[in-house]
Order: C-alpha cells, then structure tokens, then sequence
C-alpha cells in the first residue's frame, strides 16, 4: 500500500516527525517497506508561463522561448523539449538556482544564444521519471507562485508491507484509523455528505447471484464537461500513490479506492445495453477487457453483465466495450460487494494482478459502498459538474457478512502477554480501534465493526491490544529451564547413518504406504494377517503390512514399467504383527535391487546383479553395527524367495532378517518381469551393539600362510573360517578366502577352498617355527572337524 504522507497527515495528524511515524507504523506491523521524497531541494523553482516560442537558429532541436514570471521583464530561455509550447505553464528554474540533483544552473549562452534559466522535466526536479519533455502544468496554475508551494511539497510517499489479514488497511482511512488508535488522535478525514439528486435517472440493477454479489451500490450521473481536468492537487496524490493521471473520472474511482478502500468501477451509461447482473461467467464465453486483452471466461469467475453479455470481469477489471472515454458526457457509478471465497484466487486464472482483485481478495468492508459512492459522486460534481441520479443501494441482508461478538477475558489477555495491562489502558486501545465494548468483571464484550474481519477469535483481540500498547513495552521475561545434554549412546547405530550408506550404495529411499491389499500381504508373508482394517480407504490398502517389501516390488515394477533398467531402492518403516488387541510395530531396513550390477557402459559387458552383489550391500551396512565375522548367512526359506537363493542372517544365533532373490512366479504375478533381489532386517536388533573396546595394535610385522583343503560341497566358508581361528586364535589374526574351486581334479560333491592365515603377535616378531606350529594346528582342527584334506596331497 503507497500513499502520501501528507495526505494521511489529513485524516489523521499525530504529534510525530517523519521518522518517528514509520517506526512506529513499522512496530504496530505495518512495515514501511520504502520510503520515497518528492519535492525536497526546490528552492527558488517557480511556475512560469511561456509566451513565444520560435525555433532556434543554429539547432533543430532547440528552441528560444519567452518565459514570464510575473515579475518584470520576460526571460529568454533556450528549452529542447519537444512537447514546450506557447501558453502551457511549467516549472522553471532562474539562473542561481540549485536543482535537486545538485546541478547549480548559470546564466550561459547555448549556440549562441544567451539562456537565463531552465524549463524543468520530472525528473530534473525529482518529480518522476520522465524526462522527455517539460512538465505540463494546469492552465489555473498561478504564474510566479513557488512550484513547492503550488504542488504542496516537500512530501513523502511510505510504501508499506501489509499482512494478507489487514485487508482494511489497503486504504489511507485504514491506516488512519490504526494510527488514531496508535497515538490517541482523533481522526478528521473529510466530510462525505449524502448528495441530493436533481434527477430521477437509474439503471435498473438485477441481483441474480447475492451469494455472489450481496450489496451493488450505483448511481446515474449526466452531463459531465468534457473539458474537465482532474485537479492537481488529485493528480499529486495519485502520482505520489504510484498511479498515473488517466480521466476524470477513471481518477476519481482510483482516488476512492485508495482513499477509502473501496474499489469502484464506471461505466459509460449511453453503452450499457439493459440491466446490470453480475453472475458467474458460462462456458465459451469471451471478454475484452480494458487493456484490451481478451481472455476466456471460467465458470468459476464472476462477471458483471447486461443484455449485450460481460462488459466486466467482478472485482478484477472492467470491460472495453463500456468503458469511459473522453467522448463520455453520462456516468454509472458502481461499487459492490464481492465475497473473498468468490474472488480469492480468480486474478491469479488470467495471470492478473490489480488493485480491485487484491483488496477483494483480502477482503472489503460490507458497509463501505454507499460512502464510497457519495464520495465519488462529490468529487466528480465538484471537478466535472453534472446531475446527479438518486444513489440506489441494492443488497440481500441474508448474505452479507455479519461479526459476531467476542469476549476478552483478562485472564487470557495476561497469560498471552506474560504480562498485566490496566483495565483502562485495555478499555481505551479496544475504543481507540473503533470497537465497541463494555467491560465486566471478567473481561470485555465486544462488538467488531464491519472493516475488522480479521478479528474472529478472542486472541485476534490480544493481539490488537498488544500491537497498539507496544510489543516493545511489555517487560521481556527471560525463561528458565533445564536442558541437560542428551547421553551419547555406542549401543545403537543411528538408522539416518544407516540410509546415508545406503545412499552412497546407489540405493534410492522411498517411502510406501503402511497399508497394501491383504492378497499380496499373505502372498509376502505366507500367513493372513490379523490386522483388518474395518473402513479401510480402498480394498487395496486393507491390512497393515507385515514386510516392508509388497511396496518396494510395487515401486520398483512401476519404475521398470517405464523403462528403468536399473533400480536400487531402499525403506526404513514400520511393519506391523500379532493380534488386534495386542499389535506390534517393528521397525525395519529393507531394500531391492534390480538390472545389472553398474549402469549400461562400454567399458564392460553388462552384468545382472546376483545374491552376492546385494549380499555386499547388506554387510556395508551390518558392518557398522560389528565385524563381519560377527554374522553368519545360513541358508532358509521364506514363502516369497526362490529355493536355493535364501538365507537367513543371524548374530550370535539371534534372527535378524533374510536375504534372497524373488521368486520367478511371484514376480511375474507382482508384474516384475526381471529378476529381483531383497533383504529384510529388524533394524532394533541389527543395529544394535557392544560399546567399542579399544585394543593395542601390533607393531611387529605379520606373517601369510596358505593353505587348500577339500571338503564336502555342504561345509561353509564361514565354518571353515571360524575352525581356522579357534585353531590358534591368540595368533591367527585374519582368515581369508581367496579361492573356491569345484571342476576337474575334484570328486563330485567335494570342494576346494583356498584360505589365507594372517598370522601376528603384539609381543613379538613370530618365527617360522611358530607359523609352522599354527598351520600343523589349523590342519588337525579341519581334518578332525571336516575330515578335510589337503589339496596338494590329493
């Protein structure tokens, strides 16, 4: 909202200089957003007329004029403004005199003729920003009056930052009205007099929507001169406000809608074609409007029309085809009422944005039209002349807002506030804003006026008490309270640090819905589950999932549906079991893979992933929680995997989750074509683990010994492994596998494992003899436990 200063300083004028009323307005939450100043530095620029004009000899594009005064002789000026002319009258600046810009003018001789002065663009004397001409004064104005006296300058305009819900103050009389409240002046502001008609004329006016429009104020005006100028002294606040002088009366509406707050609209009475009847637009229907674009009406946009269709579209802008021109002698005044619910959002269809639209969408007082009508109605009278029709006020009561009453209690009053406020001071901010109200012994009753329907709820009254006291008045309250560190717990991984390794795996992490359909839940999981939703959304999200994967399979068969060869997804949530009366939630870590093992390259052929690249995946992450030896993948079965391709993890014999490929006609009946691998962990017991112990790390060197026994197809590496390490476990440090072999040389149903001993001490440097100790060791320990043979004496 931009306006001028002195312009409020009529309606409301406050014993506060400049500064002072923009932090003020600033702390009462109306932010001065900028601050513009008009007219400072003029000193010694005057109105001057010119009486000749002739071109200059030596220039095209100069010209020599005769420039008066009022006083004494006429001046001889040199001017290159295309639109100077004989008779106009301008501002105009003797020689001596410093423009606002700093530039001290001399008496100087431009071609060779002599120039005692300038004639003055806008922006020459900080007036504008146009420069390519002398600013054009009105005929009336006074010959030799200083310009700042002439224009009322100095001035300032305060453009400020309002919140959406201070639609009253989109106007100078609603910031006044907060200002009056602010500082305990009271308000002036003009007097809007009832204006009597001296002709019978009306337009008929048909309400066939008051949802829509419950209140259309209008009145007939005729015989308007023509000739008629807006005074400067409108056009000056106008211009401060940021709107240019466009027609009388178009000037006028403008004027009213900044300074009441009530946008109006006229139209040219001799181009209205029947009644008036604002409604909401039909399909297909077009309107031209005044910036001569035109747009396809919605259905969901009011329109105003007449028998000829739309001539405007409701609260946002008028039509071209009735619009004012300077040919038009008769006017119809209109200001109405829209509902917000009927106007938010509407503009924004057309990709418009206009003064009406944002205050209807914000809101206007219900009772405001009438006022505004008479104020337009006078000021048009005054400037253009005219007869004026009686002013007709058509309004449907049932649909008009109305504010209810509110109770301030002042027990909530000082709980908000932190603070007590005397019941008078209370009493007088509460009247000081226009509201009624009568105080009892528990508070105030309060009646809201119709311009604040921002107030709906008691603690929208604490806040205007607390705006107008002095949000900087209330004693600051400093708050004492416990904030312990929080403890640091080893124990438990942190499941983001556990997503983030996923992440940096190539796995994506979305997140699934907690409900799926109760087939695939059984499918998954083998059993029904007992956790029926009785009003479930939709038959596909009936049961509270027991796994995490139905929506991992969904989502990855989505992506592959559109061609994404390669999909890595991963979930952390919950899944829920056991009986209604008694349901448990799990949390769990779950993911699925699918395509090849790295992205389509030339380098390398492509690769489908297998049940060990994603079982690498899954160690990354078992790996934070302890070793890798810690976990044993043993194989399993679950209703949803392929045989053979199933394992079960556990850690010290306790189940943590499964991991396996699905099974080929479960994917095909979950509508994923290719191959898919999964794992699911309970991510409580996963990731949960012994606090770490620091130990000594060896500074003596280590020692490798190899070692290749056969054994039974059905021995694991692991076991293998962890009989290698009891052989000789204060030495034996590390056991790698480094080769697994079944071909020729090797009888069917055996294999050959290939194991790698790391042998270290932290005392001492180890000698063959101890190397040779530990591997006479290892072997005993794997003949007597796997009947295991070494492979070189096969």
């Amino acid at each position: 909202m931009k306006f001028s200063e002195k312009w409020l300083r009529e309606w409301v004028n406050p014993s506060l200089d400049s500064e002072e009323l923009i932090h003020r307005l600033t702390m009462i939450g109306h932010e001065v957003d900028a601050v513009e100043a008009y007219g400072e530095g003029l000193d010694g620029v005057v109105v001057a007329e010119v009486l000749a004009v002739k071109k200059h000899p030596d220039a095209d594009r100069l010209s020599v004029c005769q420039v008066s005064t009022g006083d004494g002789e006429a001046l001889e000026v040199v001017c290159g403004a295309p639109n100077v002319r004989q008779g106009m009258k301008s501002p105009f600046a003797p020689a001596g005199t410093t423009l606002p810009n700093g530039v001290k003018l001399r008496r100087s001789k431009i071609r060779g003729v002599v120039s005692n002065g300038m004639l003055c663009s806008a922006i020459e004397i900080g007036l504008g920003d146009e420069s390519d001409g002398i600013v054009d004064l009105h005929a009336d104005a006074p010959v030799g009056q200083a310009l700042s006296e002439y224009l009322n300058l100095p001035d300032r305009s305060l453009d400020l930052d309002l919140t959406p819900n201070r639609g009253d103050c989109f106007s100078v009389m609603g910031i006044a009205r907060d200002v009056s409240a602010m500082t305990s002046t009271p308000m002036a502001g003009p007097q809007i007099v009832p204006i009597k008609a001296t002709i019978q004329d009306e337009h008929p006016v048909d309400l066939v929507l008051p949802e829509g429009c419950p209140r259309f104020a209008a009145r007939v005006i005729r015989n308007i001169d023509l000739s008629a100028r807006s005074p400067v002294w409108l056009i000056e606040r106008l211009r401060r406000s940021g709107l240019r002088e466009i027609h009388p009366v178009v000037d006028i509406t403008n004027y009213v809608m900044l300074e009441l707050g009530q946008p109006l609209h006229a139209y040219d009475c001799q181009l209205l074609n029947g009644p008036i009847r604002p409604r909401l637009a039909k399909k297909g229907e077009r309107l031209t409007l005044l910036d001569e674009k035109e747009v396809e009406l919605l259905p969901n946009t009011l329109v105003i029309t007449d028998d000829s269709g739309p001539i405007g579209m409701a609260g946002i802008m008028g039509g071209l085809s009735t619009a004012v021109t300077t040919n038009t002698t008769d006017v119809f005044f209109e200001a109405a009422f829209w509902p917000p619910e009927f106007m938010a959002g509407r503009a924004r269809q057309y990709g418009m944005h206009t003064d009406a639209s944002l205050r209807f969408e914000r809101g206007v007082d219900p009772d405001l039209q009438v006022r505004a009508i008479e104020r337009a109605t006078s000021l048009l009278i005054s400037i253009s002349g005219g007869q004026a029709g009686p002013l007709v006020d058509h309004r449907s009561d049932k649909h008009l807002p109305k504010n209810a009453p509110l109770e301030l209690r002042k027990t909530r009053l000082a709980r908000v506030l932190g603070t007590e406020i005397a019941s008078d001071r209370v009493s007088q901010i509460l009247t000081d804003l226009g509201l009624k109200t009568r105080e009892n012994k528990s508070g105030w009753e309060v009646e809201i006026p119709s311009y604040r329907f921002d107030i709906d709820v008691e603690d929208a009254l604490v806040e205007e008490v607390a705006r107008i006291f002095g949000y900087d008045e209330i004693p600051e309250t400093t708050a004492i309270s416990e904030t312990p560190l929080a403890t640091a717990n080893e124990s438990k991984i942190d499941l983001e640090l556990v997503a983030n390794a996923l992440v940096a795996r190539d796995y994506q992490e979305v997140i699934t819905y907690s409900f799926i359909d109760e087939e695939t839940n059984t499918l998954v999981n083998g059993k029904k589950s007992a956790l029926v939703l009785s009003n479930p959304i939709s038959s596909e999200m009936s049961v509270m999932r027991s796994s995490i994967w139905p929506g991992l399979i969904a989502a990855a068969s989505a992506n592959t549906a559109r061609q994404q060869e390669r999909v890595r997804l991963f979930e952390i949530g919950k899944t829920f079991h056991g009986p209604v009366n008694a349901p448990q939630e799990v949390v769990r870590v779950a993911g699925i893979a699918v395509g090849d093992i790295v992205q389509e390259q030339w380098g390398r052929p492509s690769q489908a992933i297998d049940f060990f690249d994603i079982k690498a995946d899954l160690v990354s992450i078992l790996s934070m929680a302890g070793c890798e030896s810690d976990y044993e993948f043993l194989p399993g079965e679950h209703p949803v995997l392929q045989p053979g391709q199933v394992a079960s993890i556990f850690r010290e014999k306790e189940f943590l989750g499964v991991i396996g490929k699905l099974h080929p006609s479960i994917a095909k009946k979950l509508n994923l074509d290719k191959g898919a691998l999964l794992f699911e962990l309970d991510a409580e017991k996963t990731f949960t683990t012994d606090v770490p112990v620091a130990k000594t790390i060896s500074k003596y060197p280590t020692i490798r010994r190899d070692i290749a026994v056969v054994v039974n197809d059905g021995v694991t590496v692991a076991a293998l492994q962890e009989a290698v390490e009891s052989a000789a476990s204060d030495l034996v440090t590390s056991v790698r596998v480094f080769d697994v072999y079944r071909g020729p040389g090797i009888e069917p149903g055996l294999k050959s494992v290939a194991l790698g001993l790391i042998l270290q001490e932290t005392s001492r440097t180890l000698t063959d003899d101890d190397a040779d100790a530990v591997m006479a060791a290892v072997i005993r320990k794997l003949e007597q436990q796997f009947a295991a043979v070494l492979r070189d004496k096969n």
